[in-house]
């Protein structure tokens, strides 16, 4: 197989899809890896570091879409990479379709076959592909949120930890997991006063145990969610649902609750967001305010730390990849049941429920096809 890796253009998107020691192993496995020029530059990784491991590295990111069998990226192809969508290319990276209606058509028009990290789902629940860059953004909410609650960042003054005789910052964080339990690990490192809500018990339980009385754990409700924000500094939204638009957890109502200078950080952008005044932004122009809070709702917010994001990144997605290469999709599927629920587009068809039921659109399983 050809494997293509293309310099990621969306807005400051620094990663990149594989590492030269991905390339090693492909090419030890008789794989051809074409790399756009500059793809590794801004995770600290040089062309000449992937010519060293096998690679062709082409001047050309046309070259590379066209020449290659699979592509492999870490976000969705842009608009004006539309334009090298083809039937018989598949297309791996995260995608996150349920709120881009425009890049599903797209897809589908083009009969492209896209596999996308955020639904591959182990036979425990589990998100691999997902759960290292929720542990980056988790971690990094806190840290993004304490920069803004900066007086001259525009936030309301608050050193989240406070100091002797001073309170600490309130902290809120809905939903508890990855991203959550992150987030609460570094907001209780900082000092802060932390509140968790989630609509799992079990996981409350969990949490409770793990930091033993260091944070307060609360049961999601409609009047739960309203007065913590009553008194929150920095309210992090860390609610998923695979594959599926994020529920609107926290309302307008309860936004206009908050103290001028507060802060929101909306993790679960990618998917729509579960915070009802969130849109998505980027690093560019990462800040907004609606009603005196201020939001930060980065799409991509691992792309601020590339080095550690791309690495994180490719160790769990290079297993399925190669696996990809190594079988062809149809037989990786079927080895696979993860990968198969990764698939999100095939040839013309919606194959994913949770992106069907996002849009509105009808949807075939992925295990007829094959």
């Amino acid at each position: 197989m050809i494997i293509g890796v293309p310099r990621e253009i969306k807005d400051h998107e620094s990663r990149v899809g594989l590492v030269p020691a991905g390339v090693t192993t492909l090419r030890e496995h008789g794989h051809e890896v074409l790399v756009e020029c500059g793809a590794g530059r801004l995770s600290s990784i040089q062309d000449v570091e992937y010519e060293e491991a096998g690679a062709r590295v082409l001047t050309s990111a046309a070259d590379v879409w066209a020449r290659s069998n699979m592509i492999v990226k870490v976000k969705e192809p842009q608009p004006s990479e539309y334009q090298h969508f083809r039937p018989d290319l598949l297309l791996f990276t995260y995608l996150h379709l349920a709120t881009l209606r425009e890049l599903t058509d797209e897809l589908l028009k083009t009969k492209v076959t896209a596999v996308a990290y955020e639904t591959i789902r182990e036979r425990d629940g589990s998100l691999p592909l997902l759960t290292p860059m929720s542990e980056i953004a988790g971690r990094m909410s806190v840290q993004v949120g304490a920069q803004y609650l900066e007086k001259p960042m525009g936030g309301r003054g608050i050193l989240l930890g406070g100091i002797p005789g001073v309170q600490a910052g309130n902290v809120v964080i809905i939903g508890g997991g990855v991203v959550g339990h992150n987030a609460a690990k570094i907001a209780v490192g900082l000092g802060a006063h932390v509140v968790l809500i989630d609509k799992n018990l079990n996981r409350l339980r969990e949490l409770d145990d793990i930091y033993n009385g260091q944070i307060v754990t609360l049961a999601s409700n409609s009047h739960t969610v309203r007065e913590a924000l009553r008194h929150a500094d920095l309210v992090i939204g860390a609610v998923l649902v695979p594959g599926a638009s994020a529920p609107r957890v926290v309302r307008r109502d309860m936004i206009k609750l908050m103290r001028p200078g507060s802060v929101v950080v909306d993790v679960a952008i990618d998917q729509g967001g579960c915070i009802e005044t969130a849109h998505a932004t980027t690093h560019s122009d990462p800040v907004y305010y609606v009603d005196d809070v201020l939001h930060y709702c980065v799409s991509n917010m691992p792309a601020a730390v590339p080095h550690t994001s791309t690495y994180g990144l490719t160790n769990a997605t290079f297993p399925y990849l190669f696996k990809i290469a190594e079988r062809g999709l149809a037989e990786a599927c079927q080895a696979s049941p993860a990968i198969a629920e990764g698939v999100n587009t095939f040839q013309g068809q919606v194959v994913h429920p949770g992106v069907a039921e996002s849009q509105g659109r009808e949807w075939t399983p992925v295990s007829t096809l094959f």
